[in-house]
Formats: structure tokens, sequence, C-alpha cells
């Protein structure tokens, strides 16, 4: 017969990093409050855990517990199953931990489980793209920037020592996040994130010269290296056809385009190469993906106090009572977001947060990058342009004018 009051943790998605500080938190405040057993039941399925076990696990990256993904109309096949599975290892109260696609599941179990299962969801991506109050971010974003910048900063380094470019690829699906604050953070000559380009589709070229500009750019000041950081979610944006053109494009257990293995670097070097090449110009053009290294990271200390919190917060919030709800910190406070609000019906998943382009953050990482600007295509500086690629100012206004 199952126990009353098992406390269930489910991870999901992605790692992140600090999401062992969660697991470590929820399980000391279960167990002292009373939770003799995190699980209990079929052992194939479930990990018992204990404080000893826990009670340093908070410094460790990775994810004790792992972590998969699957396909929504498989979820959909297994929920059931995922049902029964609980009731029968006994769980009354879960905590999730995980970005969007565990967070749809969350409420999903919650509904289905309404007098049966508490759920409260801790939310994780590196991505930082779930829609949190006052700009609080997402857990094991702040880590990755960290080590995010850090490889960058070498990189930077070692283009300015061998007078190369580097185009290096980060993680970001759906929003320009972590390509905007690594790149603002190491200072690297110029971001892209996908929040820039208003079309739903767009050719290679549009992302292609804009790159290409800010090399000639460079040239045209007497530099002959830079550092380009690209958000993967750049790669939404383009005509699938024209990829498919350049290399193979995979689907990853959920359906969609995997974006970490489309080598989005390695294309616009071919493209810009090309571009670069018809004015003469040869540049030593480097592709480089900077993203599994950052998710299982041990995490810094903002990311395991933050988790610590969020783990403890989430078991005190189901203890008393609550369910159905997104446990975030907001002011020193723990705040329980209701499911529903973080739920867009119109499409049937959970609300994203993209960069806002009219922030000062984004204005401010903006104004540090050097990429073609309306002043360029004036006067003296369009002149310096147009010889740096023997053109005439009004060719090179005709060629590169649509970036702007």
């Amino acid at each position: 017969m199952a126990k009353k009051n098992v406390l269930g943790i489910i991870v999901g998605g992605g790692p992140a990093p600090g999401i062992n500080g969660v697991i470590s938190s929820a399980t000391i405040e279960a167990v002292n409050e009373g939770f003799k057993s995190l699980f209990d039941g079929d052992v194939k399925c479930a990990m018992p855990l204990t404080i000893g076990e826990v009670s340093r696990l908070h410094t460790q990256g990775g994810s004790i517990l792992r972590t998969s993904r699957d396909y929504p109309d498989k979820a959909r096949e297994k929920f059931k199953v995922l049902m029964a599975t609980l009731k029968q290892i006994g769980v009354s109260h879960l905590v999730t931990i995980g970005g969007e696609g565990t967070l749809f599941m969350a409420n999903w179990i919650e509904k289905e489980g309404r007098g049966s299962i508490s759920v409260a969801h801790v939310p994780k991506t590196i991505d930082n793209d779930i829609p949190l109050p006052g700009g609080v971010s997402t857990f094991g974003y702040q880590t990755a920037r960290h080590w995010g910048v850090e490889i960058v900063k070498n990189i930077m380094e070692d283009a300015k020592t061998t007078g190369r470019w580097y185009f290096i690829t980060t993680m970001g699906r759906h929003a320009g996040h972590l390509a905007l604050g690594i790149g603002k953070a190491a200072g690297t000559t110029v971001a892209l994130i996908p929040e820039e380009f208003q079309a739903d589709k767009m050719p290679l070229r549009s992302i292609g010269d804009v790159l290409a500009g800010s090399i000639i750019k460079r040239l045209s000041m007497g530099k002959d290296h830079g550092v380009a950081i690209l958000a993967e979610g750049l790669t939404n944006k383009l005509d699938e056809e024209e990829l498919r053109r350049y290399e193979p494009c995979q689907m990853d257990e959920t359906g969609r385009l995997r974006l970490s293995e489309i080598l989005l670097g390695r294309i616009l070097k071919v493209f810009v190469s090309e571009t670069l090449e018809s004015f003469g110009i040869k540049m030593t053009i480097v592709d480089k993906n900077v993203g599994y290294e950052l998710r299982a990271a041990a995490p810094i200390p903002f990311d395991v106090e933050y988790t610590r919190n969020l783990g403890y917060g989430a078991v005190r919030f189901l203890l008393r009572g609550g369910t159905g709800a997104t446990i975030v910190l907001e002011e020193g406070h723990m705040r329980p977001i209701p499911f529903v609000e973080m739920m867009d019906y119109t499409t049937g998943r959970v609300k994203v947060r993209t960069v806002d382009i009219h922030s000062i953050n984004y204005e401010v990482a903006r104004k540090y990058m050097i990429r073609l600007e309306r002043d360029d295509f004036e006067g003296k500086a369009l002149a310096q342009l147009a010889k740096t690629v023997k053109l005439k100012p009004e060719e090179f206004r005709q060629r590169f004018g649509h970036v702007l």
C-alpha cells in the first residue's frame, strides 16, 4: 500500500546549472518536514533520496536524477502510464524542474491529478525565455552566461592574436537572451539575435550581410579581427530550403529542428567568406558552437543560492496546501504564479519571454557593437567603407543599405 505524503521530483528538458541545488534543498526540506521518502515503489523508475545523499549536492552541475524529453505526441500517448506510475509510487506532492515543455506537462499532471497530486514547478532553462515577473532570470541562465563569457574572452584573445574572425553560436531557440548576455558582458564585436529581425522568414543574406558589414567596418578602422555571437534561434528565421542546401536538418525529440546541430556559424562563414572574396578580401573565419559546455556546468554562487531558495520554496508551497503554480522569487519573497497565468491558450503552449529590443538593456548592448549604422552611409564614413571594398559610395549603399 502506498505511503502518504510522498514527494516526487521530476527533471525534464535540457540540463541547466543548478538542477542539483533544487533537488538538494527540496529533499532536505521535505525530509525535515516529515516526508520520509521522496520515492517509494518501482526502483527502476524511482531513486530514493536522503539528506546525506544531497547535502553537498547544490554545488555540482548536471542532474543526479538525469533528465529527458520526448515528442509531444508520444507524451500524450504515455500520459496515462505516467499518471498510473505516479499513483503506483504513491506520489502525493510533485516538484517538476524544467523549461517550457516540463511546465506544460506539470500543468497537465496537476489538472488530471487534482485532489490526488499537488504540483509545483521550478523554472529551469539557460535560454531565460520563461516569462518570470520583474525580469527575474530562470535558474541556470546566470551560470551559463558566466561560463560563456569566460570561453568567449579566450576566443577574443585568439582572434586578436591570429588576425581572424570567429562566428560563435549559442543556445536560445526562441529568444536571444543568452547570446546578447554573453556578447554584452564579454564585449564582443557584435551579437545577433532573432528579435532584431521582424520577418518570419528571410534569406540568409539578411544575416550574412550584417556580419560582412561588421567585418568591412572593422577593416576600414584598421582592425583585422573580431568575434560575432549568434543566437541559434536565428536559424528559425531562415528559409528551410535554403538551409538544406548547406547541410542536412535533423529533428529533436520534440519534433522540432535540432538547432544546436545546424551549424549556423559554418553556414554563415561560407556565405560571408564568399561575399568578402567577391570584393577581393581574404579573411579567415572560424565557426564554433558554445552550448553543451554550459548546460551541465557547476553553478556559480548566484545560482547556488537561487536554486536552494527555489527548492525550499516549492516544498513550503506544497506543504501549505498549494498546487498548480510556478515558484519564483521576487524582491526576496517567494511568489507562486498559477499555471494558467503562464499559458498561452491561443497556441496551447507556455508563453515565451523574448528580448525587448526597446529596453535599455538591449540599447546599451547595441551601442557598443561594431556594425553598419545609418551614419555609415553618409559622407566620409561611406567613402571610407566603399574604398575598403573597392566600390563607389553609391554602389556600397545599394549593396549593404538593406541591413538597416
